[in-house]
Order: C-alpha cells, then sequence, then structure tokens
C-alpha cells in the first residue's frame, strides 16, 4: 500500500510539472490540425465567411492560430484583440467580460459552436466583426471543441518540464568541418554556462547536433531529424549552406524557430520563424559599395564583380551589379572566374571579391603582375584566412567589410566570450562565426527570459520580435521587429595596411539602404 501511494504521488507531481508530453486522441489531434491549419480530418476544403457581406474563403487562409496564436492567448494586432481561448477561461463564470465592457455567461459547447459559426457569444451578442465564421460539419465542430478543451495543456515539442531541448545542423566533416567544430564547441560552451547559472526559468538547455551531410539531399534529411524525430523546441545557429531554399518553409511548417547568421554564406529566405543577429554578405556587399562611391568616387569605373561559379554567390554578385547600376556606377561587369587560373583579367578601377578567401591573395597577385592595383572590395570573414599575404601594393586599397569590430567590445562582453572560449578550448579563429553564434545564444536567451516560464514557440517568436537595440556586448545594438528579422543590416568598413598588416577604420557601422 505504502509503494503504490509513493508511486501515485510520483505520478501526481509529474503531471502537475508537465514533466509528460501531453497524448492526443485521434479528435483531439483532428481539431489541432484544424485550428491550426484550418484543415478538415475528411480532407474536404473548409470554407469561412468574412466581414459584414459574409465573404467565403478557405479557412487555410484564415487559421484560428493566425489571430489567436498556437498558445490561445491572443495577441493584439493591427487594433485587434483576439481573446484567450484557454478552456479554463471561456467556461468560467469568472473573467467574461470583453474590452468593451459587455459581461456574458460561461461558454459551453453549443454557444462556442454558435461562436465559431456565427459570431455570436453565449449571450447572442454579435462578436468583433473581424472574427470570421467557420463553416464545418458536426464532426469538425466536435474535433475543434475537444482540442480547445485541450489547448493549455499543448506544449510545444521540446519543452520539458526541466529543460528545453534544442538543435543545430554543423559539418563534422568536409570543407566545413574546421568551423563547424568551432561552432559546436562555442554553442555547448554558451549552454554550459547557462546552465551552471540555474538554466533560464529553471530549465536546464540541451543541445543536438546533426551533421548535414555533403549536398541538399542530405542536409534535407538531418534537418527532418532535428524537426520530426529530435523535435526541438528551435534551432540555433546551424552551418548547413546546402539546404538553402529548403530551410524557411520547412521551418514554417513545424513552427520551429531559429536564430542564427544564415546569409553570412550567401542568400537567406525570408521568414518569421528566422532571426539573423549579424548582417547578411548582400548588407556587407551594400556598405562597401556606399564608402567605394563617396568617398573614394569609385562610380566612374570600370568595375569587376568576380565571383565563383555557385549558384548562391551567383545571385549576390548579380543583385550588387544591379544596386551599383541603380546607383550611377558605370561600366559594371560580372565575371565568374576561378581564382587559380592564370587567365587574363579585365583592367578594372575596383574589384568587388566574392568567394573562397583562398584565392583572394593570388588574385590580387595577378592583378599586380598586369600592372594593375586597384581598388579591392571583399567581405572579411569571406577572405579572413589569406589577408596577410596580399601584395604590398595593395596596401590602403583592400576594403573589408565587418559586422563588428573591437570598439563594439565591451569590458563585459569581451570577458564573456573570453571565459566560454577558455572553456571550449577555443582560440580567436573564426571569429566571425565565433560572435554570431554567441550573439545567437544570448538572443535565444533574451527571448526565453521574456517568453516566460509557460514558454512556447510563438511566445519566443514574438519576444525576439519585439527586442530592440539589444546589446550583445560584442556588436552593434541589433533590433529586430514585424517584417524585421536580420538584427543588424549594415556593416563597418576597414581598410588594410601593408606590409605593417594593420587594419584602419575608414567608415562605421551605419544601417544600408535594401538592394533593388
Amino acid at each position: 500500500m505504502k509503494t503504490f501511494l509513493v508511486l501515485g504521488l510520483c505520478w501526481l507531481a509529474a503531471l502537475a510539472s508537465g514533466a509528460w508530453a501531453l497524448t492526443l486522441d485521434p479528435s483531439e489531434s483532428a481539431g489541432k490540425r484544424l485550428y491550426r491549419e484550418g484543415l478538415s480530418a475528411s480532407g474536404e476544403p473548409l470554407m469561412a465567411r468574412v466581414g459584414a457581406a459574409g465573404t467565403l474563403l478557405p479557412a487555410s487562409h484564415l487559421p484560428c492560430a493566425g489571430c489567436h496564436g498556437a498558445d490561445g492567448r491572443g495577441r493584439p494586432e493591427g487594433g485587434v484583440r483576439p481573446v484567450d481561448l484557454g478552456w479554463s477561461r471561456l467556461s468560467s463564470v469568472h473573467g467574461q467580460q470583453q474590452v468593451n465592457g459587455r459581461s456574458y455567461p460561461a461558454y459551453a459547447d453549443g454557444t462556442l459552436a454558435r461562436a465559431i459559426q456565427e459570431g455570436l457569444d453565449p449571450a447572442g451578442n454579435r462578436l468583433d466583426p473581424s472574427m470570421p465564421r467557420f463553416v464545418l460539419s458536426l464532426n469538425d465542430q466536435r474535433n475543434l471543441t475537444a482540442y480547445l478543451k485541450r489547448l493549455a495543456e499543448d506544449r510545444d515539442p521540446g519543452v520539458e518540464a526541466d529543460s528545453v531541448h534544442l538543435g543545430t545542423l554543423l559539418p563534422g566533416s568536409g570543407p566545413l568541418a574546421e568551423e563547424g567544430a568551432t561552432v559546436a564547441a562555442l554553442l555547448q560552451g554558451c549552454i554550459a554556462r547557462i546552465n551552471q547559472a540555474g538554466g533560464i526559468h529553471g530549465r536546464r538547455l540541451r543541445l543536438t547536433i546533426v551533421d548535414p551531410g555533403p549536398d541538399r539531399h542530405s542536409a534535407g534529411q538531418a534537418l527532418d531529424r532535428l524537426l520530426d524525430e529530435e523535435q526541438v523546441f528551435a534551432v540555433v545557429a546551424p552551418l548547413a549552406p546546402a539546404l538553402g531554399p529548403l530551410l524557411a518553409p520547412r521551418l514554417e511548417r513545424a513552427g520551429v524557430p531559429l536564430i542564427g547568421a544564415l546569409s553570412l554564406l550567401g542568400d537567406a529566405e525570408s521568414s518569421r520563424q528566422i532571426f539573423e543577429p549579424l548582417p547578411g554578405l548582400r548588407e556587407q556587399l551594400i556598405a562597401l559599395a556606399d564608402y567605394a562611391a563617396q568617398p573614394l568616387d569609385a562610380r566612374q569605373g570600370p568595375t569587376l564583380i568576380t565571383y565563383p561559379d555557385e549558384a548562391d554567390l551567383q545571385r549576390a554578385a548579380q543583385n550588387l551589379g544591379q544596386y551599383l547600376r541603380a546607383n550611377g556606377w558605370q561600366d559594371v561587369r560580372l565575371q565568374a572566374s576561378d581564382p587559380e587560373q592564370a587567365a587574363a583579367l579585365p583592367m578594372p578601377r575596383s574589384v568587388f571579391y566574392l568567394g573562397n578567401g583562398s584565392g583572394f591573395s593570388a588574385f590580387a597577385s595577378r592583378l599586380q603582375a598586369a600592372g594593375q592595383t586597384p581598388y579591392l572590395f571583399a567581405v572579411a570573414n569571406q577572405v579572413a584566412g589569406d589577408l596577410l599575404q596580399v601584395p604590398e601594393g595593395f596596401s590602403r586599397r583592400v576594403f573589408l567589410a565587418y559586422p563588428f569590430v573591437p570598439g563594439d567590445w565591451t569590458p563585459a562582453g569581451r570577458q564573456a566570450l573570453t571565459q566560454v572560449r577558455a572553456a571550449a578550448g577555443l582560440d580567436g579563429q573564426y571569429a566571425v562565426l565565433q560572435v554570431a553564434a554567441f550573439s545567437s545564444m544570448l538572443l535565444l536567451g533574451e527571448g526565453m527570459k521574456q517568453a516566460g516560464r509557460d514558454i512556447s514557440r510563438e511566445r519566443l517568436v514574438d519576444a525576439l520580435e519585439g527586442l530592440h537595440d539589444f546589446a550583445t556586448g560584442l556588436t552593434p545594438p541589433i533590433s529586430f521587429g514585424p517584417g524585421r528579422r536580420l538584427g543588424l543590416n549594415g556593416a563597418h568598413v576597414v581598410t588594410l595596411e601593408l606590409p605593417e598588416q594593420r587594419f584602419y577604420l575608414v567608415a562605421p557601422y551605419k544601417p544600408v539602404a535594401a538592394m533593388p
């Protein structure tokens, strides 16, 4: 009897703490799909009436979660304040008062169905006209009601009573293996630091790392493993450029947030789920172009944009060329080239170099051998490993875009990164990737703190979206917002003095205009 009592108390404690994941029956699962996606279990299309005219639209365009949120709490938007759909509130005689002060009885199954399908509250008052009226079968309505009664208990995957499960994609072999190992060590060091301080709202963080493999197919399978098998709560600081356009739609379908610098290596897909702390390739190229235009007055050309024959960098080169021409640059030429080739090159006044850092100094050497020392513009994280082999003739003619410089580092920020590096056995190599990963963890931690103990993916997205002038101690202040998922949209411009190998800031960070 005593053993049974102990087991029973343990079971109750686990249930109260939410340590067990919620299991939905078939009706509740069908209701969840209807709530989140506007789709019927029968496979038949659902419709909703909108506005005074009752215009019919597909319910998949107007799912309940679109306004009330995946957690049912509702967020004010555009002057509309969706109500909290928690069943304990809806079915209670207390608190049934709208924003306008109108009171009404508690909801029951029948009056809830009338509200959803006819737009009337339990007292017969008309709900806000922004509320769609859904055309549901009896079975669909039963499923939706069943799920709404469990909605408050339906915790997002990856969240347990005492932990939050994070995931990332980092290569363990191939050309990005060293970078992957660096980011892995940095992330694990950050997580150890957070856990040693007690976690976030009492929850420890744990991280699963999956190797994305050599190509898009393997990277897609690795992402599926994180989202479907591991069921991580969020993805942080991945390094899997092969995913390309697969990433954003897959994250959106799963509702999983990602915090990481994706577009440092090329194009990134825009998505509500993705938050990038650092400027991407395009923003850094614009910062260089704006500096080259003034004060260098390099717009008269000829200007060469050279890039390797890779799809992402080809698009970046084309976008840059379009930006230059739109801003008065003359004689802009694009050239896909292999930096190792010794073929004759055009004789430009300015060169924007996109691509592999190992070929940057060889490229500059060939130009100098041909009697040319044009201005050279490059993004620092692409060429950082090859800068000190650049010929002396290019002293103060090489200009580099940096997302941060030592002047951005506060004593506290420097100390925090130094401690993580020391614990992880890292030096300053791949500094941009380190700061990107470190900043991603800071943003994730702050977002989780602001989202509160009752965290969900949607609440995390909302919290991150609300961050403005967030101080990392290592970068300029980071800001997000509705429609803005890039924390920094500019770069510092630095020149290199040779042979002393000194770097000089010539243009501090400032936001740049978007490319056309």
